[in-house]
């Protein structure tokens, strides 16, 4: 489909289409690697102990897919460590909301057993990595960032987010601006192909790494029409990673991809479509209605956007009537009942009124005998 086909489509539908093709517009938040443990010490694995060298041991945790990098790929990864013997963490790429990146063969010497593990896994994969303070902060540890003892064995909890083959092995701190741009824009459109296939998770691998080629620090750096054209391709990656996280019934983290955007882009209407599709799913109706009626304001004929509406309303008519049933209890009986009651009554009247008749009649009878 050509560019001007995608503009189109875009332009009858700006909210209901599921990915962004077009290059359009920031933030830099990385939601595919979200920890799964909390922060008292490595998750417990019962998969089998695997060695990959004298030093280094693994356990996988999550199964990944594709091939594996090899040496002089520029990996992207999240890892937790902590001290093997005192369970100490002492660091955590997944709170920082940022991917390490690691180049297999000229990782710094600290990561040598981190390194050696990376490249024994796919993308996507999680697991367990046993290193001995050989191939880790070695004999002497770190008393600076981070604070690592002397000779202290390391476990990590590490995940492959993916992979670039380049040759030289370049660092994005090395490219030109075109070159991490080029290189962000083809990682989007790899995602979108595997979004197309409905697969997600893969889809959201591709985004990340091509918002990592766009952290802040390189965004702060760009002016005029360079940051124009990163921008053009990360705002997609984030709407379209919220696309993915709402099929993937998790809507928090798209509210959080959304908001990204709107950060940088306040009138994005597929920013404001898909933040209200996310609080509509966890019930946060009325916030979901200012959503969507700003991102009326501005594409005010998008049949998806007033679809949303119009259930919105259904919803509200459907609550009025389960309140009006449920409060008619409280504030006195139904019509129907109180009918009921007022027919009692009126008979209760009529046989009240029979017998003081009879006794009136009774009375004078007995006094005219009396007389």
């Amino acid at each position: 489909m050509g560019d001007e086909q995608v503009k189109d489509q875009q332009t009858q539908s700006p909210a209901g289409s599921d990915v962004d093709e077009e290059i359009t517009a920031e933030g830099a938040a990385f939601v595919h690697g979200d920890p799964l443990q909390d922060s008292a010490g490595p998750p417990s694995s019962d998969s089998k102990v695997e060695s990959l060298h004298e030093h280094v041991k693994k356990q996988l945790i999550k199964e990944g897919h594709g091939e594996k990098p090899t040496k002089y790929s520029t990996c992207f990864l999240h890892y937790r460590a902590w001290t093997k013997s005192t369970q100490h963490k002492f660091e955590d790429t997944w709170n920082e909301q940022r991917p390490v990146e690691l180049i297999i063969g000229k990782e710094k010497t600290e990561m040598t057993g981190l390194a050696i593990g990376v490249s024994s896994m796919k993308a996507g994969e999680r697991c367990l990595l046993h290193v001995d303070w050989q191939l880790a902060y070695g004999k002497e540890g770190s008393f600076s960032f981070p604070n690592v003892p002397p000779k202290a064995d390391v476990s990590y909890e590490v995940e492959l987010i993916g992979f670039d083959e380049t040759k030289e092995g370049k660092a994005r701190s090395d490219m030109t601006v075109e070159e991490r741009i080029g290189t962000a824009d083809r990682r989007k459109m790899e995602g979108n192909n595997l979004f197309k296939d409905d697969k997600l998770d893969e889809a959201m691998q591709q985004y990340e790494m091509a918002i990592a080629y766009m952290g802040d620090d390189f965004m702060f750096q760009l002016f005029g029409k360079y940051r124009d054209m990163a921008l053009a391709v990360k705002n997609p990656c984030h709407l379209n990673m919220a696309a993915c996280l709402i099929k993937l019934k998790r809507y928090e983290e798209a509210i959080g991809q959304c908001s990204i955007v709107l950060a940088e882009e306040e009138t994005n209407v597929k920013a404001l479509f898909r933040r209200g599709k996310a609080k509509s799913e966890l019930g946060q109706i009325d916030a979901a209605r200012e959503d969507f009626l700003k991102a009326s304001k501005y594409a005010p004929e998008d049949k998806a956007i007033v679809k949303e509406l119009r259930l919105l309303a259904e919803h509200d008519k459907a609550v009025y009537q389960k309140q009006k049933e449920m409060y008619k209890g409280i504030y006195g009986p139904r019509p129907e009942a109180k009918k009921a009651i007022n027919q009692k009554k009126s008979w209760f009247a009529v046989i009240w009124l029979w017998l003081l008749s009879l006794f009136r009649r009774s009375f004078k009878l007995e006094k005219q005998r009396v007389d």
